[in-house]
């Protein structure tokens, strides 16, 4: 494959001072999900070179034709003699067990870059790696991927959670500029509260998103997705830009009665959304009582009704 970088660049490999660069390296992916095949795809784009990837599903092989086009498949173990900075982009319950089973084999190399894209761990999780002379990153995207090119492009101000060595601290933050992301420090400790934040965050929002357009389907609404997007645009802008403050609706005004409507309206036509309505209710009064948007006078009627529905 042409190693060169390509003639336009990436748009954050100017702001990396040169003497902070890795120097250019050799790159290689185990496992080859959606994550994996993107990050490496914009290291090329910084000037590093994609050389090997490992996949087993259909799926996996196409996605690394895609975004990694003539880039060969091998076992991981060939990827790691292939490569000077490996890519461990596998589900965060296989990285252990895929640690030990490198460091097993031998196929891990002695300064070799060893970076996993897990949330939930540090590098801990790579100590036996880093005992074979490997040295252990925790690069990980706060972005949800298609395993499609529009990855690449969504990577640009992307934070990640780094977490490093202090010897590797300028290396780790160095190749998250070179993907166009905003290194963000998160110590070793932190990393599974940190990672509960974020699926907190964006994977219930998934749920809570599919299940309004359903809701709103079984209501009639022909364009459910036309008439949410910009009403969650507007919750999620305030949302961030401050916090309880911008909480609004019946359970922030102490609404009992229009709760309680739709506690029944849920019971008849979508039962198995009862429960994460009342959970979501019940956090939503405890927050808005707590930063004085709720009045104590309508909250105990409210968490009245809650407890009502929780009864049921």
């Amino acid at each position: 494959m042409n190693a060169s970088p390509p003639s336009a660049p990436h748009p954050a490999s100017e702001s990396v001072d040169p003497r902070d660069r890795p120097a250019r390296l050799t790159v290689g992916v185990v496992g080859a999900g959606r994550v994996g095949p993107a990050l490496a795809a914009s290291l090329q784009l910084a000037g590093h070179r994609p050389v090997a990837a490992s996949g087993v599903s259909e799926a996996s092989r196409r996605r690394a034709a895609a975004l990694l086009p003539d880039v060969p498949l091998v076992t991981p173990e060939e990827v790691l003699a292939r490569a000077e900075l490996v890519l461990l982009t596998v589900p965060d319950d296989a990285l252990p067990a895929l640690v030990e089973g490198l460091a097993e084999t031998g196929a891990i190399r002695p300064g070799q870059l060893l970076v996993h894209t897990s949330g939930r761990y540090g590098t801990a999780v790579l100590d036996r790696a880093r005992r074979a002379g490997a040295l252990p990153l925790a690069l990980h995207p706060a972005m949800t991927f298609t395993g499609t090119s529009v990855d690449v492009q969504r990577l640009a101000g992307c934070s990640f959670g780094v977490t490093a060595p202090a010897e590797l601290r300028l290396a780790a933050e160095a190749l998250v500029i070179e993907m166009g992301g905003e290194p963000e420090w998160i110590d070793e400790e932190a990393r599974p509260l940190y990672h509960a934040a974020l699926a907190l965050g964006a994977n219930h929002l998934v749920t809570l998103v599919a299940q309004a357009m359903e809701l709103l389907r079984t209501a009639g609404v022909a364009a459910p997705d036309r008439m949410l997007g910009p009403l969650l645009g507007a919750a999620l802008d305030n949302a961030l830009r401050s916090g309880d403050a911008a909480l609004t609706g019946p359970v922030a005004r102490g609404d009992s009665g229009t709760v309680a409507a739709h506690v029944a309206e849920l019971r008849k036509h979508a039962p198995g959304a009862v429960a994460g309505y009342l959970a979501m209710a019940r956090t939503t009064a405890d927050r808005a009582l707590a930063h004085g948007l709720l009045k104590p006078e309508l909250a105990e009627d409210l968490l009245g009704v809650l407890a009502e529905g929780d009864n049921r």
